[in-house]
């Protein structure tokens, strides 16, 4: 069996396999040596951290919450200690993560070409829902449904209404969007190319998606910038018909990284890097941080004030909440949802495990953990070195998206048939599970606001003089977290009975 190669775990000296669980343990440690050594401590003696680790990541997020510095102490190092510990595996063995860019020539063995759409541009934000597209006055109607019934933030709702009254802002002229991940059912990009703009698509070479998206592209309103294996010639536009094209588009993150960084450190305008890229289990940290180091050298090479970075968060993790949040599930508690009757003898048969409060009355901020254990603590690590590379980045003064996604029934929940049946029962419990057109074109909206806006929150004031918002605040911004938050009841003590009564629907 050969060994692996580009973006690698380190070797266990005890053992001589890559263990992604010491690897995992050890940064969440590092991230919480600092501000929490008792904690960090908590993590090292885990001996169960495939079933265990939930309350440590929750724990990454409260030791954050006494101050911004607190917040940002943790984000740094837990980005320090995942570069630190990830190796870059080539031929010629193993070196320090940085190698991954810094050994790759400046051409890096990519090349360009430009797919220019034939479409019209679409001039009004739009939204499909239920069969149909949303706009104006009808789309307004469905945010303001969302937020009374608690599915989104009222400040994502005024987000998207801000992207409705100002439909010039959909070309994001001047912007060119690099999409990693371009394929991804949860990224902006067939959203961008209708509105006009200009991306950058990235995703592995592969034949069959990469005719899907160049006949996107080609049917667009929009530029579509490939990356190509054979360059053809900077520049050089040809059609999405082109089987040859499709044969020579893409680059593979994991082990091409560094040719992927000088390709992109060469593309023209002001760039936003978008990272919706996924993979199953240790593979996904290996590419997140993949992603995480391509961006780091962008940065370093164009300029902070040139690169703005776009992050979509789960809703399965864990975050805080405003008080806002709070209040509304305690009401829901009390008054809405399944009712008392029922409540308390599933308690009691379950011996509490069911239909726990999901906050303590008066908690300001909340702590909502909304985890899926059976996704594992690589899809969790994976998606907390997203969050901090956001945190940090605006600290630094970059310009930063970040949303929190609707649960979304992607090909990737679909596949698992405890969380799909979940998915099917969660609207008993007053949570909205969106469809994947649905869910993306939100997203995308709410991209273009922030690269317009600044993409941030403050306490007080607006302008220069405004006291930057803590991280956790920043996060919850705009959240599109489909009742997950504002559900009465902790979100795993009912995604059981959720899962329960999905299946019980789904055989009548």
């Amino acid at each position: 069996m050969s060994e692996p190669r580009g973006v690698v775990f380190p070797l266990d000296p005890g053992t001589g396999r890559r263990s992604t669980t010491r690897t995992g343990r050890s940064v969440v440690a590092d991230a919480l040596r600092g501000v929490d050594p008792v904690g960090a401590a908590a993590v090292e003696r885990e001996t169960g951290w495939r079933q265990g680790y939930v309350p440590h990541f929750r724990r990454l997020v409260e030791a954050g919450l006494p101050s911004r510095d607190a917040a940002l102490d943790i984000a740094r190092r837990g980005l320090a200690s995942t570069h630190e510990r990830l190796r870059w595996a080539d031929e010629a063995g193993e070196h320090p993560l940085r190698a991954a860019v810094e050994t790759v020539p400046d051409a890096g063995g990519l090349g360009h070409e430009v797919v220019r759409g034939s479409g019209v541009a679409e001039t009004a934000l739009s939204l499909p829902y239920q069969g149909r597209r949303l706009a104006g006055a009808e789309l307004r109607e469905r945010l303001d449904r969302w937020v009374e019934g608690g599915v989104i933030e009222p400040s994502c709702a005024e987000a998207v209404g801000r992207v409705v009254d100002h439909p010039e802002w959909l070309r994001l002229d001047g912007t060119t969007v690099v999409v990693l991940g371009a394929a991804a059912e949860m990224g902006p990009l067939r959203s961008l190319l209708r509105w006009g703009a200009t991306v950058a698509a990235v995703d592995l070479p592969r034949r069959p998606l990469w005719d899907r998206l160049l006949d996107d592209a080609a049917a667009s309103a929009g530029t579509l910038v490939v990356p190509v294996r054979a360059p053809s010639g900077a520049g050089s536009s040809v059609s999405s018909g082109s089987a040859s094209l499709a044969e020579r588009a893409g680059a593979d993150l994991l082990h091409d990284v560094g040719a992927v960084a000088r390709w992109v450190e060469a593309l023209d305008g002001r760039l936003v890097l978008g990272n919706y890229v996924y993979a199953d289990g240790a593979t996904n940290v290996r590419l997140s941080t993949a992603v995480d180091v391509l961006g780091e050298h962008v940065v370093e090479r164009r300029g902070r004030g040139e690169v703005g970075l776009a992050f979509l968060a789960t809703p399965t993790d864990v975050f805080a909440v405003p008080g806002s949040v709070v209040e509304r599930s305690v009401d829901a508690y009390a008054h809405r949802r399944t009712s008392k009757v029922l409540r308390v003898p599933l308690r009691t048969l379950s011996g509490g495990r069911l239909l726990r409060r999901n906050y303590a009355p008066g908690t300001s901020p909340g702590i909502n953990d909304s985890v899926v254990t059976q996704q594992g603590p690589n899809y969790l690590l994976a998606k907390r070195i997203q969050r901090w590379r956001a945190a940090t980045h605006r600290a630094e003064g970059g310009l930063v998206s970040f949303a929190v996604a609707p649960p979304t029934r992607t090909r990737s929940v679909v596949k698992n048939r405890a969380l799909a049946a979940a998915y099917a029962g969660a609207h008993r419990f007053g949570i909205e599970v969106f469809e994947p057109g649905t869910a993306n074109t939100l997203m995308a909206a709410l991209l273009v606001h922030d690269l317009h806006t600044g993409g941030s929150s403050s306490h007080g004031a607006s302008g220069p003089t405004a006291t930057p918002a803590a991280p956790w605040e920043d996060e919850a911004r705009a959240a599109a977290h489909g009742g997950l938050w504002t559900c009465a009841y902790d979100p795993r003590s009912a995604l059981g009975l959720a899962a329960l009564l999905g299946l019980a629907s789904a055989r009548a």
